[in-house]
């Protein structure tokens, strides 16, 4: 990836293995966006120190630094982006695709997603032990990615990605919760669509620039909390 111009500087607040950052850094290498990075230790608790407060309120990650302005959430970025910078597309051009796109997408980012955050999971060790942690995070995961396999199947595809010949909007979703579901060893071998993506994902250049080994910290080895 290019160097950002020092005028015209997109600015990324993220953690490096946070699934939401992990989709922003898909979509800008995807439409060839150039940026620099502000990491946020998750596992340190930097997301709500002043510095983080004082460019997301929520004390969340990701944030894009952008055009002038200051984005939170995910799928609202890459709408921006969409939006600004339409080329190349991430959203089919058909409202219909659009929409199933869009279920894709929600459906990882709203369902899956937020009951397997670390808040949540230190909630759930809290209550009723690691163990538990481990079986609601698993748990969770397989029966969302059983659920997103169901409704690709139901898309003409044409191609290896989500929505076609080309990755977009929903890949920017799914290819981070594939990962994660691999960190917690949730088997999804048996849902081919699923297995497909990954793969043609794991060769796209794009894909490979977003993975969050490549902005892993020195002391990324130690436990999760």
């Amino acid at each position: 990836m290019t160097q950002p111009d020092a005028e015209t500087t997109v600015v990324l607040h993220d953690y490096w293995r946070s699934s939401a950052s992990y989709r922003v850094r898909i979509a800008l290498a995807l439409k060839g966006i150039a940026y620099r990075r502000i990491p946020v230790d998750l596992l340190n608790g930097d997301q709500r120190g002043p510095e983080n407060l004082r460019v997301n309120p929520q004390g969340l990650v990701p944030t894009l630094e952008i055009d002038g302005h200051r984005l939170t959430q995910s799928l609202a970025i890459l709408e921006y982006l969409e939006d600004t910078r339409p080329e190349p597309a991430l959203l089919p051009a058909q409202p219909v695709v659009r929409a199933l796109v869009r279920s894709v997408a929600l459906a990882i980012a709203c369902d899956i997603h937020p009951v397997s955050n670390l808040t949540v999971l230190a909630r759930v060790a809290a209550l009723a032990g690691p163990e538990a942690r481990a079986r609601w995070n698993s748990d969770n995961i397989r029966s969302g990615l059983v659920g997103v396999e169901a409704l690709i199947a139901r898309m003409d595809r044409g191609g290896p990605f989500v929505a076609g010949p080309a990755p977009g909007f929903a890949d920017c979703a799914l290819i981070p919760q594939l990962y994660n579901a691999r960190r917690w060893s949730v088997g999804f071998d048996d849902l081919p669509r699923l297995c497909e993506i990954e793969a043609a994902a794991a060769a796209h250049p794009a894909f490979q620039a977003a993975l969050p080994e490549n902005f892993a910290p020195a002391t990324a080895a130690r436990p999760v909390a």
